[in-house]
């Protein structure tokens, strides 16, 4: 033991060994500080700050931000369904709001606050959820990003990846297919958003005055389209489908559209072709539209750049563009860049999605806008016939007196054509 205290250095000896490291440290500070811009030290102490953080942490953080190349994020948008349901007594705050004018005294819906920590407990591991929220530093555009953080031990890393994010996956197509409410989207040119409001439509299949045989058709494609993803990736085409709907103004294509989202359960994406300012803005815009959807663009007649047959005089599109955009800078959105979408490179930015067309005159419309896979289903909406009269009776008379007379009037029109109204 005496020999070990004989070997250790004197209190002199550690006092100059510690005089001279601090004169060496203060050198290389001084150094530092004269040589290296400030930015680069910053630099260079941020990251061994997390080096060291990350040495002696035993968190692993997953971050899942709101946009995922280009696209919106399904991963996001299924956490943000799914962690409703695990909000519980320790929760600290939480974001609660209504949306039905027509019924005040429904429940408040729940949602995610920024900053809130939610904490879920799956096969063993605890998991701590935060929303966060920042703006982007883009002077010219700058948009609020959104994401959320999600902290789990290192060790429960993988089981994380391979368990616990298919099964946010699964319960969150569940919570989808189960909502009692729909949304309708609009495009907000200003902000860049698509504002969501309450869709409540009260049409369906069953309250639809069309051909029982029409109808079952319809139906019967909506559910072969939304079982055959195997067949799309199989065939190597994208997983859409397009309706054009056509026929004279009130004949219940807006009624029909109401009817296909109500049996599906999808949203509905109002877009009018007029908030594009060009065709890159026109990308951004159908790329932010979330699966599972309806992109409904009515009255695509009257969008007179992406309508008109390209085989028509050249000049008297030139006069008629012209007209239309005397008012305007932006070169607005063509033809070519919306079929781009509909089976192009872009087509291919999101699954299972219906578009649907509207039109009152579909001799107006390009041919190239006609072709299977832009509108694999063509839908003449006309005028009332017996059938579709004896659906709608029920509902619009109390009394049958005058149901044969009405009848024999539709009949006779049908029969005649010339006598509908133009």
């Amino acid at each position: 033991m005496s020999s070990l205290l004989e070997q250790l250095p004197s209190s002199t000896t550690l006092l100059s060994m510690y005089a001279s490291f601090s004169a060496m440290a203060m050198l290389i500070r001084t150094i530092l500080n004269e040589m290296v811009p400030k930015r680069i030290q910053n630099y260079i102490s941020t990251k061994f700050l997390d080096l060291a953080s990350s040495c002696l942490s035993s968190d692993f953080t997953f971050i899942i931000e709101e946009r995922w190349q280009a696209v919106l994020n399904e991963t996001f948008r299924a956490v943000e369904a799914y962690l409703p349901t695990r909000i519980g007594p320790f929760t600290d705050s939480l974001l609660i709001g209504s949306n039905e004018p027509l019924n005040p005294s429904a429940p408040p819906k729940q949602r995610i606050p920024v900053d809130c920590k939610i904490v879920d407990e799956f096969h063993g591991m605890r998991l701590e959820w935060t929303l966060r929220n920042s703006v982007d530093s883009n002077k010219y555009f700058p948009r609020e990003k959104r994401y959320f953080r999600l902290n789990c031990k290192k060790g429960d890393r993988d089981r994380v990846m391979q368990y616990y994010f298919p099964h946010i996956a699964t319960t969150a197509r569940w919570i989808l297919n189960q909502r009692e409410t729909l949304n309708i989207y609009t495009y907000d040119r200003e902000s860049s958003v698509w504002e969501p409001t309450v869709f409540k439509h009260p049409a369906t299949f069953e309250t639809l005055a069309m051909e029982p045989e029409v109808k079952q058709l319809i139906k019967d494609d909506l559910d072969s389209f939304v079982e055959r993803k195997d067949f799309f990736e199989g065939v190597g085409r994208a997983w859409k489908r397009g309706y054009l709907l056509y026929g004279p103004p009130g004949t219940g294509k807006s009624s029909l559209v109401a009817a296909i989202a109500n049996y599906l359960r999808y949203n509905i994406y109002d877009l009018q072709l007029q908030t594009a300012r060009s065709d890159a803005d026109l990308r951004h815009i159908l790329t932010s539209t979330t699966n599972r959807s309806i992109l409904l663009i009515e009255d695509i007649d009257c969008g007179t750049k992406v309508s008109h047959d390209r085989a028509k005089d050249q000049e008297d599109n030139d006069e008629q563009q012209n007209s239309n955009c005397l008012s305007s800078t932006d070169p607005g959105v063509t033809l070519s860049g919306l079929l781009n979408f509909l089976d192009g490179l872009w087509s291919s930015c999101g699954d299972e999605r219906i578009i649907i067309f509207t039109t009152n005159h579909k001799d107006k419309l390009d041919p190239a806008l006609l072709r299977p896979g832009r509108m694999d289903v063509h839908i003449h909406m006309g005028y009332c016939t017996p059938a579709a009269f004896r659906k709608l009776q029920p509902h619009i008379l109390e009394s049958n007196t005058i149901l044969p007379f009405l009848l024999l009037r539709i009949s006779y029109k049908s029969f005649n054509p010339h006598l509908q109204p133009k």
